[in-house]
């Protein structure tokens, strides 16, 4: 493992005293033993009596339940990596049980309630606090990142797809059938915010000399190429919220339509988009745009190349002062220690 794999999830104690960031990988968490020792508010060497305990009497597999973790660290100038063992949840709660401090019947109970739907949903909400008005608000933040995931390009083309094969007779169920009709609508919601359909907007907007692309949002660490033919990547936050409520309202919309089975021909839907946008007062495209998603593609195979290369040589440039500026700090070092041992 290396830790900037899986997902952290926050644990927080009862006393709210400890933090414990607890690595999501697999379908389960692991921890450390030093974070282990954190968590049950105990020292290291017990936590390891308990560990060997455990997979001296046979509970538990030790090689399913125990892997190492790199670890890396920036020290200084320089990039520190340690390997270190990690732990899997059923070990986690052996362990708990073993210490049987109040820290260990707590953990177990959040973990059989709480975690165990975060690993198995995805999420996790607290109803009654996020019903609570009187504390502060995160609801809208909440509404927020579920629009945001609605508007998804996936989660769009895949709800889109259920609903007209629930509500459209004409539908065949075809995936070019099913991206073209996605490509339309996707264009007129697009366009409806920023004036532009989504293959025109990425070419208008993808700049191989701007950085990162002129790209607003990306996955991972760096923008790939994959991130650079997505439309909604080039947005402002604006923008961004803007379509987002605009793609749930439409959802909502045709959700509601497939419920009480109104039937809607595939051409029909066309025209159903049309009126929704105009109810809410929005610009209607008329026409497939004037860059075809074919083109925009080849366009961006280019400007992708061009930026890629120009990102690569920035970097070794980078790279290469930093071997500079270590070499430089070797010799001050291996001089220093010379006079040290020359003759007074």
């Amino acid at each position: 493992m290396t830790d900037n794999h899986g997902e952290l999830i926050l644990y927080r104690t009862d006393d709210g005293r400890t933090d414990v960031h607890l690595r999501a990988e697999g379908g389960t968490v692991w921890l450390t033993q030093a974070e282990m020792a954190a968590l049950f508010e105990t020292s290291p060497q017990n936590v390891t009596q308990h560990i060997q305990s455990v997979y001296e009497d046979g509970e538990i597999d030790e090689s399913a339940t125990c892997k190492d973790y790199l670890q890396v660290r920036r020290e200084g100038n320089r990039e520190v990596r340690r390997s270190v063992k990690t732990y899997r949840l059923e070990l986690i709660m052996a362990v708990g049980f073993r210490v049987r401090s109040p820290r260990g019947g707590q953990f177990r109970r959040w973990a059989a309630d709480a975690l165990s739907q975060y690993l198995v949903k995805g999420f996790l909400l607290n109803d009654e606090r996020l019903k609570d008005a009187e504390r502060a608000d995160y609801f809208k933040e909440l509404l927020r990142r579920i629009r945001d995931i609605r508007s998804s390009e996936k989660r769009f083309y895949q709800t889109l797809r259920d609903l007209f094969k629930l509500s459209s007779s004409d539908y065949d169920g075809t995936t070019a059938t099913a991206k073209t009709f996605f490509a339309t609508i996707q264009n007129k919601l697009v366009y409806a915010i920023t004036g532009c359909t989504a293959a025109q907007l990425i070419v208008e907007r993808a700049d191989p000399g701007a950085a990162q692309l002129g790209l607003t949002n990306w996955s991972g660490e760096k923008p790939r190429k994959s991130d650079a033919v997505v439309s909604k990547n080039y947005l402002s936050q604006p923008e961004l919220e803007q379509l987002n409520r605009l793609v749930t309202m439409f959802l909502d919309f045709a959700e509601d339509r497939a419920e009480r089975r109104i039937e809607t021909r595939m051409a029909d839907w066309i025209k159903q988009t049309d009126r929704f946008l105009d109810f809410n007062e929005r610009a209607i495209l008329d026409g497939p745009g004037r860059v075809s998603n074919q083109q925009m593609e080849a366009i961006i195979t280019e400007r992708y190349k061009a930026f890629d290369a120009s990102r690569r040589a920035q970097e070794k440039l980078a790279a290469d002062a930093e071997a500079e500026l270590d070499m430089q700090l070797l010799q001050a070092e291996a001089k220093r220690l010379s006079s040290r041992e020359q003759p007074v």
